[in-house]
């Protein structure tokens, strides 16, 4: 049972600072702090008759931890690892890779790093939006976050001292008036009755897990596309027993990250136009990839319109990154920026005719708290500018805090980029959360599969079952396969189906054979993954070494 022990309030008013500790409600001349339980919601708001900063507000919690409990903690973004660990798990930050390395890379940007102190300590661990612990008897008690439209909040256990503590990031907020602060819902059930409550509460309608089956450029050629090889990948769908709504064309017909209407000519001589309009006649939806709030450091964008970059205290654009010649976050608040993104998905969806829109590296708008927003209201901000400028198109949201995509966005990712590798190459296995990697894509999507028709329908990145451009093993490739049709509702591949081998041909049967199937329960060892399954009433175990 969570147990409430103390709430700790910390604000400034005229640079002199004030805290208060306590478990029940107080008001003095300046501020009110109202704490209200119910039976399965805990609220903790403020109100105000002047300005102040809030420089702290968390809630402690006494809990009993029992050696065979399980612990998840979501992760920050789509791709940071998320999956259960046991009572004396860590998750590692970034303090380990060298200061060079890091200013290099500008590894900080992807997570919470800059936001957040990583513990060494066995049993002291953090996510953010939602968590849970799950016992030996297969029961949960959950904590979500129901307002982090008003800033994300940050859940960190310590089984060495039994508590778990809820903390409202609160970075960069001035109040003034009324602020609800912290609102939880709290629940113990079975797992359905913990994240059907959690979302009822939430006020999000579950969703019809319908579920789309499609190709995507981007595991396939990256940046090296162009229209011809668009032209063959659509006849390679045709002869597949895919069954594909959707072909997406990837990062790489644009001359460069930002400049979305400059489009490569070499590569796409006739435009984007034509090349929607071949998807469709091929009875497919045309789907693009944009990243709408990065731009590259060699893009038109960057040279010429430095106002539109964001800026940090000391004036310097702030970078989201290393990829591309180095990426960089653009200021969602500059009207002239948010006339360009109209214009972009104007031109996108109206004239070149792309109905599904996957938009990437969303995580770039809420770097930095401003205008006295926290990061959550800001990635709040982010998400309706979004949804205001692609209209009726369908988004696949990627990069993204996840509670901020939370009923926002049709489909989205849940999880880091699959590579061709199992996993990272060894020198990337010791970097950030967010690096690619087959094998905790997979975690991620396990872990997270109960946002499906929940939340959004879940995207656990493609599966590929080719055996070339690869390194996986046959049965790593059908895991990989496997755990995308148990765990989402989007099943996408980048491999030229229409070359496959016997081989091929029976490890994508067997992904289809699941079709249908539910995960029960899931448990990882550390070198196994034991997913229970329901097939068609029938009880099967399915064991993927990890």
């Amino acid at each position: 049972m969570i147990k409430l022990n103390n709430v700790r309030f910390a604000y400034r008013v005229n640079g002199k600072g004030f805290t208060v500790t306590t478990a029940e409600s107080v008001q003095n001349s300046r501020i009110s702090l109202e704490i209200k339980e119910n039976t399965e919601t805990l609220g903790i708001s403020l109100k105000t008759k002047s300005e102040i900063e809030i420089v702290k507000l968390a809630a402690e919690f006494k809990y009993e931890y029992a050696e065979s409990d399980r612990i998840f903690l979501n992760g920050y973004q789509s791709w940071t690892d998320s999956f259960e660990h046991d009572i004396h798990g860590r998750v590692r930050g970034i303090d380990h890779i060298p200061d060079l390395v890091n200013d290099k890379y500008a590894f900080e940007a992807y997570g919470d790093y800059t936001f957040t102190k990583y513990s060494r300590r066995r049993g002291v661990m953090h996510g953010w939006s939602y968590g849970y612990v799950k016992h030996s008897d297969g029961m949960f008690d959950f904590i979500g976050s129901l307002n982090e439209d008003d800033g994300f909040t940050k859940i960190k256990t310590d089984t060495n001292k039994g508590i778990v503590t809820v903390e409202k990031d609160c970075s960069g907020l001035y109040v003034t008036g009324g602020y609800e602060g912290i609102s939880l819902y709290i629940g113990s059930g079975t797992e359905k009755e913990v994240f059907d409550g959690y979302f009822a509460w939430l006020g999000i309608a579950p969703k019809r897990p319908e579920r789309i089956s499609g190709y995507t450029s981007w595991y396939r050629h990256y940046q090296d596309i162009n229209e011809r090889c668009i032209t063959n990948d659509l006849e390679g769908m045709e002869s597949s027993d895919l069954d594909a709504k959707i072909f997406q064309i990837d990062d790489g017909y644009q001359t460069a990250v930002g400049d979305w209407l400059s489009i490569d000519m070499a590569k796409f001589p006739n435009g984007m136009k034509p090349a929607a309009d071949m998807i469709k006649e091929h009875g497919l939806t045309p789907g693009l990839w944009l990243a709408p709030f990065v731009c590259e450091e060699r893009s038109d964008m960057f040279r010429d319109h430095p106002e539109w970059m964001l800026r940090n205290e000391a004036g310097e654009p702030v970078r989201a990154g290393s990829n591309w010649s180095g990426s960089y976050a653009l200021d969602i608040y500059n009207e002239a920026f948010r006339g360009y993104l109209r214009e972009v998905f104007r031109t996108v969806t109206e004239e070149w005719g792309f109905g599904l829109l996957k938009l990437d590296f969303l995580y770039a708008a809420c770097i930095l708290p401003r205008r006295g927003k926290t990061r959550g209201m800001i990635m709040a901000d982010g998400m309706e500018l979004l949804r205001e400028c692609v209209g009726t198109a369908k988004i696949l949201g990627c990069g993204v805090p996840l509670a901020s995509a939370f009923g926002k966005v049709e489909y989205c990712r849940i999880g880091t980029d699959v590579t061709p590798e199992w996993d990272s190459r060894a020198y990337m296995q010791i970097l950030h959360r967010e690096r690619p990697s087959t094998k905790y894509s997979m975690l991620s999507s396990v872990f997270r599969r109960q946002l499906n028709g929940r939340a959004f329908i879940n995207d656990p990145d493609v599966f590929m079952l080719r055996d070339t451009d690869t390194t996986m093993t046959s049965e790593q490739r059908l895991s990989l396969a496997e755990v995308n049709m148990l765990c989402g509702g989007v099943l996408f591949t980048s491999d030229d189906m229409g070359k496959y081998g016997d081989e091929q041909r029976e490890l994508f049967d067997g992904m289809m054979s699941l079709r249908g199937a539910v995960v029960t329960a899931a448990e990882f060892t550390g070198s196994e993954l034991i997913l229970s399954l329901d097939i068609d009433g029938r009880s099967v175990i399915r064991i993927y070494k990890m």
